[in-house]
């Protein structure tokens, strides 16, 4: 089927936007796929569709990557399932927004556990079974607030930086283990939580919701906002044995809209 086959890939927060569209790239090259997010009827439909639409086996199950012991359950279950763990890809929901004085301790606390300990511990549980396999590959899907903080994501502008520095930490650390780890980083993707938000924009702006989107295309060089797909290609390809001489990277996929070199 592709260059993928036999290849079991971990996807969290995969009912959906990114994670999922990352999941039905990697798919559509053959991978197993491992699933989890919040909603059992949502990952269980999400898995459903992806093998009836790909012919590639998937497993499932209801986790939620803020707390340690569904992490476990996750990878232990997929582990068990297929017999290993090739790829992992990381993804987590963001923080909510808001400004620094609308934030308590728990605030913090939770996005800590949710942006930056969901991703250390998906690594740690994953970590024995890739080495077990001879190599693999670790993916984060991040922000591009990592490079460019973000209006209002105050969360996210402090938590996806740690996470891009423990990528390129284990970019060194495991590459004598043959486990390649890359960060990816999506601009402004038309998910169901970005139309969502156009659709609150619109209204709080009496606007159309077409005029809400044309509106935050605006400042992307290529002039619209970017499909899941051609996110969950980038993914795919990392994945992928194409990609056997990359690691340590950060990887944009954002129309242009980064102004950072």
């Amino acid at each position: 089927m592709g260059d993928m086959d036999g290849k079991v890939a971990l996807v969290s927060a995969a009912s959906k936007g990114l994670g999922r569209a990352s999941a039905m790239a990697m798919a559509r090259r053959g991978a197993k796929l491992a699933l989890c997010s919040r909603k059992p009827d949502e990952i269980a439909a999400a898995a459903r569709e992806i093998a009836e639409e790909t012919g590639v086996e998937t497993w499932h199950c209801a986790a939620d990557v803020g707390k340690a012991e569904d992490i476990q359950r996750f990878v232990d279950g997929a582990v068990g399932h297929f017999g290993g763990a090739d790829v992992l890809v990381s993804n987590a929901g963001g923080p909510p927004p808001g400004n620094f004085p609308d934030f308590n301790e728990a605030d913090w606390q939770s996005a800590f556990e949710l942006s930056v300990m969901s991703a250390v511990r998906l690594v740690r549980a994953v970590l024995p079974h890739m080495k077990t396999r001879g190599g693999g590959r670790i993916l984060f899907i991040l922000s591009s607030s990592v490079r460019e903080p973000i209006d209002f994501l105050l969360l996210s502008n402090v938590m996806r930086p740690a996470v891009a520095g423990l990528s390129k930490s284990l970019s060194r650390e495991l590459a004598g283990d043959n486990i390649l780890v890359n960060v990816v980083a999506p601009g402004t993707i038309l998910t169901d939580r970005v139309r969502q938000n156009r659709r609150h924009f619109a209204e709080k702006n009496n606007i159309s919701y077409e005029e809400a989107v044309d509106r935050a295309a605006q400042n992307i060089p290529l002039g619209r906002l970017g499909d899941p797909g051609e996110f969950g290609a980038m993914v795919a390809f990392l994945a992928s044995p194409e990609a056997s001489y990359i690691t340590g990277g950060f990887f944009s996929v954002d129309g242009g809209r980064l102004k950072g070199l």
